[in-house]
């Protein structure tokens, strides 16, 4: 393998644990060239110490104060701060390869900037796809950029497909590839065996203590609502270029299969492997080769019990929303990311029960699909425009809502 060098966007993350562990094993490969984080300095001040990136990025505001700490502990490293200086380091010439972990929408305009400039990008930041998908995938192909998905999912899709789809960008619904359908499998969350009324009742601890993955408090929160998922979902139609009837969710509660691809003769393939972030990010990284990762390996005599459970939509309306953003297009799909990022927000805060997201989410789709169309050309700055106007609704329903409680 050439020496690459890495740019960590959201190194303070779960996402940036696991990608610096497995730099940290095979520095001979990589380069740590740049970090970003965004509120846990300290954490992000550490990293600094141990790997001596060459940049960082801080926020704005964080700028200064974070470059005499740096010069203090005798450190010379660039900072920038804020979405310009994001952008500069997703952009920098001496980067080979920026993984793209911000979390939320926060993450798009730096992952764009990395699309259009050609970079190999290992994408964790699901709403960069589902906020502008078409824009997206068009500067990867614009470009020549290579996109290689992170989420469990995503990369076990991937991997499951034709080596020519995987290397040309090729169609994966050309029917020279025979392939019937995708399968996303979902792990159900804390509240798979649980009922609704369990579910509106449940607090903030109990929503975010995921029973297989080690995650942040908002996909935590996500998953629970199985909103994580129906993302994903509509990440996949983007990523493989299909509609979003031809991608099938089932609940896994293992998760030792990590995602399925049917193809017409009967055959389904399938990644499996432990839970673990660690292995997709591997995947990624040194594709097309194999490198260690650093994972338990799968004991197959230890899998006794692999099952398999279709989702209750009306427990999980998140999911049946995310299919309705997505047929009806982007204004939909940036209204449902925006307002769920607000809501998720909210029941952290204890503001509202975990079974009101679902609602807010699909009041918030009703006014977005009024007030934007459906399907539209829009830039950078349009998407961005709608995002902040849905985020206002958004916390106007939320209030609405709590002033009634």
């Amino acid at each position: 393998m050439t020496r690459q060098r890495i740019a960590v966007l959201g190194a303070t993350g779960s996402i940036g644990d696991s990608t610096l562990a497995i730099l940290a094993m095979a520095e001979h490969n990589f380069e740590v060239y740049a970090l970003s984080g965004h509120q846990r300095l300290d954490k992000l001040f550490a990293l600094c110490e141990r790997f001596r990136p060459t940049r960082v990025a801080v926020p704005s505001a964080s700028v200064d104060g974070f470059a005499i700490r740096l010069q203090a502990a005798g450190l010379s490293i660039d900072v920038v701060g804020g979405d310009e200086g994001l952008n500069d380091i997703a952009t920098d010439s001496e980067v080979d390869t920026v993984v793209a972990a911000i979390v939320g929408a926060a993450g798009l305009p730096s992952t764009l900037a990395a699309a259009r400039a050609g970079k190999r990008i290992l994408l964790a930041n699901k709403e960069a796809l589902v906020m502008a998908g078409q824009v997206m995938m068009d500067a990867v192909a614009n470009s020549g950029a290579t996109l290689l998905p992170i989420d469990s999912e995503h990369n076990a899709i991937f991997q499951c497909l034709p080596l020519d789809v995987q290397q040309s960008r090729t169609h994966i619904h050309d029917s020279k590839h025979g392939i019937r359908n995708l399968w996303l499998t979902a792990s159900g969350g804390p509240f798979l065996h649980k009922s609704f009324e369990q579910m509106q009742q449940a607090g903030v601890a109990e929503a975010v203590k995921h029973p297989n993955w080690s995650m942040g408090q908002k996909i935590s929160v996500d998953s629970a609502t199985m909103m994580n998922k129906g993302l994903e979902l509509i990440e996949a139609c983007h990523l493989f270029n299909l509609p979003e009837d031809k991608i099938s969710v089932v609940i896994h509660p293992q998760s030792i299969i990590h995602s399925m691809v049917a193809y017409n003769d009967g055959s389904v393939l399938a990644q499996m492997g432990m839970p673990d972030m660690k292995t997709p990010i591997a995947h990624a990284l040194s594709y097309p080769e194999r490198i260690e990762s650093g994972v338990v390996p799968l004991d197959l005599y230890e899998m006794s019990d692999l099952s398999f459970i279709k989702p209750d939509l009306q427990k999980f309306a998140c999911l049946r929303l995310a299919r309705q953003a997505m047929q009806a297009g982007m204004p939909a799909t940036i209204t449902l990311n925006a307002a769920n990022e607000i809501a998720v927000e909210a029941f952290l805060a204890e503001q509202i029960r975990l079974t009101d997201i679902a609602d807010i989410n699909e009041q918030a789709l009703s006014y977005g699909t009024a007030e934007f169309g459906t399907r539209i050309e829009a830039s950078l700055e349009d998407i961005l425009a709608m995002d902040a106007r849905v985020r206002m609704h958004t916390q106007h329903l939320i209030a609405q809502l709590t002033r009634r409680a």
